[in-house]
């Protein structure tokens, strides 16, 4: 049985399913790029320095103990011929090319990736926010340029350098800048020539609200607080351009930045064109209401790589919302069907009751809609984190990132720049007369 990416649905589905397998019933491969997986909701945390980055990460080895986990990446799958093309370190190494790992059962989870835009610029001064690598990246970032701002004589750098521009108004982009702008400011009392209302942070959205998942009442009331921390929030507003590090929006505005957080959406991960398995207009894996590759045998998705029609919503062809609470919960079903039918018993559907959705705006701010409750500010944000906080995988981690909370609530916040750890060699390679700059490695 091979499982394609160790994210909330691998990694969930893959859990359940060692439990419950009898022992000779099956083997599992589990195959991802990365040896953990990310729980994304804590990041804008880790990025603000509340959690240790190495606690936002699970360790597929140590949790997945009884099944064979291959750290590659998964390039082509022939599932006609139950085979998927694998790309390792070691074949890397070897240059022998890619391998051929077959399988009798395919689960395809292999997530999404950013979606980006034509924009001029964006590729080379973006910066993303979907993998821990990238948060903590922007957390030393925004650190360095307070450093810039404080060091620099030259008005136009210090402005520059002091403004923030995030694009995207969902989960990702708001709690971001939330937690983000929670720590520059408070940083920004340990610089003598530079105070929190140097700051300017913008939120770029091109709908007419953020956070459409907490509701239309919530997420007005998300912009109010927002605002009210003096962020320019720019709604109905696009990002036509970035070059040499100046935003340009559509409503004319040039805002000289040199940062640039791009958080518009994702996009299925690329691997699903490289399959024989049918997709839809949007690049997912067309799936039926039991989780399976639709008209395929031995092939089953969920996430964010699966259409799946959604059997609870009141307007006909609508599907599941591709979210980390759908995925977790799909991952029920998913692991059952999958021994349904190895035992010939009968599939179920995956249906889901809404319960709500929670939205942290930074440390004690946020939004929630929780069975039809509206809540706003700290118990927004205590919501917020007692339910991520259970929805992490193992007691392990979940002990691990409650210790940290309760230190952070004693002492005060960690503000140190840790940017040497992207390039660990560049000292030694200056030292050992390569000639090379730290920042040009």
């Amino acid at each position: 049985m091979l499982i394609v990416g160790g994210g909330y649905v691998g990694l969930f589905t893959a859990l359940r399913l060692q439990r419950k397998l009898r022992r000779g019933e099956a083997e599992i491969v589990v195959i991802d790029p990365e040896p953990y997986m990310t729980y994304q909701p804590f990041l804008p945390e880790a990025a603000a320095g509340s959690i240790s980055p190495r606690h936002v990460v699970v360790p597929l080895r140590r949790v997945l103990d009884k099944c064979e986990v291959v750290i590659g990446e998964a390039t082509a799958i022939d599932h006609a011929k139950r085979t998927a093309t694998v790309k390792t370190l070691a074949t890397e190494e070897e240059g022998t090319g890619a391998i051929t790992v077959p399988y009798d059962e395919l689960i395809l989870a292999p997530g999404s990736v950013s979606r980006t835009l034509p924009i001029p610029g964006l590729a080379d001064y973006g910066i993303g926010f979907k993998t821990v690598e990238e948060a903590i990246g922007l957390r030393n970032h925004v650190l360095e340029q307070l450093d810039i701002a404080s060091s620099t004589r030259d008005p136009e750098v210090r402005d520059a350098a002091l403004t923030f521009v995030f694009v995207g108004g969902g989960y990702a982009g708001v709690e971001a800048l939330g937690e983000l702008e929670d720590m520059a400011r408070y940083a920004a009392r340990y610089y003598h020539n530079v105070s929190p209302d140097d700051l300017r942070f913008v939120l770029v959205e091109a709908t007419d609200r953020i956070l459409p998942e907490v509701g239309r009442d919530m997420g007005r009331y998300a912009v109010r607080e927002l605002r009210g921390r003096n962020i320019d929030v720019r709604l109905g507003t696009r990002l036509d351009s970035c070059e040499n590090r100046v935003a340009v929006l559509s409503d004319g505005s040039r805002l000289p930045t040199r940062t640039l957080v791009w958080t518009a959406g994702v996009k299925p991960h690329p691997v699903l064109a490289a399959t024989d398995l049918p997709l839809d207009g949007r690049g997912r894996l067309v799936c039926t209401t039991a989780l399976k590759v639709d008209g395929v045998d031995h092939a089953w998705a969920a996430g964010d790589a699966a259409a799946v029609p959604d059997l609870t919503a009141t307007e006909p062809g609508r599907e599941c919302a591709p979210n980390a609470q759908h995925a977790v919960r799909q991952t029920k079903v998913l692991a059952q069907n999958v021994l349904s039918s190895l035992r010939g018993k009968d599939l179920k559907d995956y249906r889901h009751k809404y319960v709500g959705s929670v939205a942290s705006l930074g440390l004690h701010k946020g939004v929630a809609q929780v069975y039809g409750t509206k809540l706003k500010g700290y118990p927004a944000w205590f919501m917020h984190r007692a339910y991520h906080l259970s929805r992490l995988p193992t007691f392990n981690r979940k002990a691990r990132v409650l210790a940290e909370w309760i230190l952070a609530g004693l002492f005060k916040r960690e503000i140190v720049s840790l940017g040497s750890l992207e390039n660990p060699r560049a000292e030694f390679e200056l030292a050992a007369g390569t000639g090379r700059h730290p920042e040009a490695s």
